[in-house]
């Protein structure tokens, strides 16, 4: 009698754990999404309202043309092309994005940033990138390799991570992320181009630089 009332807690234990692990929040798909008792003045959800079904059409699950090289000509030397829930609106809820990356020859940078919302599997197809992320605190260690046409990268969601082209050729790159919406934050712009600026006794003292330096690098951003 005593087994079976044994067996019977485990397996109401069980199936009590197994609920809590599926209860879980879902992830969040936007920065923030601050609470309003008013819908009336409720603007946003997690993600996108849904369109009706029945008039849903081959379009809402359609994007041409990520075969079309990207122009280059800015400080980066980069370009990505998103293919994300803006782009595709039958990507809402599915948890999946993807994105075409453009180098220029001899140094296109992806500035080092975070994806905090999702990790980034990327494929080099053409030239050659250098590619690399860092570990979170207090390690801090970086991971990097060399692709060649044909390596696949992994990018860890929300850690710092860049691409940069060591080819003296144009370099393509694709990648997918497990979110239809990432998010990017690109560290130079979010700490030196912030709006409104962040005090530079601030960033005077987290990077141990001279505040002209400091200033002269908020006024890039």
């Amino acid at each position: 009698m005593k087994s079976a009332q044994y067996i019977l807690l485990a397996a109401s234990l069980l199936a009590l754990a197994s609920s809590l692990a599926y209860a879980s929040d879902p992830s969040p798909l936007q920065d923030f999404c601050v609470a309003i008792n008013d819908t009336n003045h409720g603007v946003f959800v997690n993600g996108k309202f849904c369109k009706n079904p029945k008039l849903v059409k081959a379009e809402d699950f359609f994007y041409s043309g990520l075969n079309i090289p990207r122009n280059t000509s800015n400080p980066m030397g980069s370009t990505v092309t998103p293919v994300s829930v803006a782009q595709i609106p039958g990507l809402n809820t599915l948890g999946i994005s993807l994105a075409r990356l453009d180098f220029a020859p001899n140094g296109g940078l992806h500035a080092p940033l975070i994806h905090h919302r999702a990790t980034g599997v990327l494929v080099l197809v053409q030239g050659t990138l250098h590619v690399g992320f860092v570990t979170s605190n207090p390690e801090n260690r970086f991971i990097t390799k060399v692709l060649y046409p044909g390596d696949v990268f992994v990018f860890p969601v929300g850690l710092i991570h860049f691409q940069f082209n060591v080819g003296n050729t144009n370099a393509v790159a694709f990648a997918t992320l497990n979110s239809q919406n990432p998010g990017d934050i690109t560290m130079a712009n979010a700490v030196f181009g912030s709006t409104p600026p962040i005090n530079p006794d601030v960033l005077v003292k987290a990077f141990q630089l001279d505040k002209n330096v400091v200033k002269n690098l908020q006024s890039k951003f």
